[in-house]
């Protein structure tokens, strides 16, 4: 059983516990442990075929230098908004973005990382292999078409390697 399902289902000690105790719990259950939220988020792996056949490619997105964790290496997408399921987000994120109408596929992976500054995210990455409307960069540093398997030649966010190195061994699709 997952900690924040124990932690929800001890009704003896949640009643005993003041509110400060009790939510300190949930702190520390969700990833945190430093009264920052967790943040959810969701990301898309845009794929299509390569031209001339060579296997599968997948859309990358570049931060940019002002953001933080610059010039890093990501997929496309963002926060869960109040009220959206993950799906939802991940289609309004790639509207917001790159100006596309996508149609989400299957939940592929999902993580929970948290950073050296403390922060948490819960991330979930689901597949894209249809949409409509052309590829506008409206937000990145740079966009490309990599191979799954040129994937781990690109500096990516921390929380991203472990996917990473799944898709380049073919593990995932």
């Amino acid at each position: 059983m997952p900690p924040f399902e124990v932690a929800a289902s001890n009704r003896k000690d949640r009643t005993q516990e003041t509110d400060g105790p009790l939510k300190e719990r949930i702190r520390r259950l969700d990833g945190s442990g430093n009264g920052k939220p967790l943040r959810l988020v969701v990301a898309a792996l845009i794929l299509r075929q390569a031209p001339g056949g060579e296997g599968t490619e997948v859309l990358i997105c570049q931060r940019r230098p002002d953001q933080p964790m610059s010039l890093k290496w990501e997929f496309p997408g963002g926060k869960i908004e109040a009220g959206e399921s993950p799906e939802e987000a991940l289609k309004r994120e790639l509207d917001e973005e790159l100006g596309i109408a996508a149609a989400i596929g299957r939940r592929i992976a999902q993580v929970r990382h948290k950073y050296r500054n403390g922060s948490a995210i819960d991330l979930q990455f689901f597949v894209v292999d249809r949409f409509t409307g052309d590829l506008v960069n409206r937000i990145f540093n740079d966009m490309r078409w990599t191979l799954l398997t040129a994937l781990p030649s690109y500096d990516f966010l921390t929380a991203d390697l472990g996917l990473i190195r799944d898709l380049a061994d073919g593990k995932l699709l």
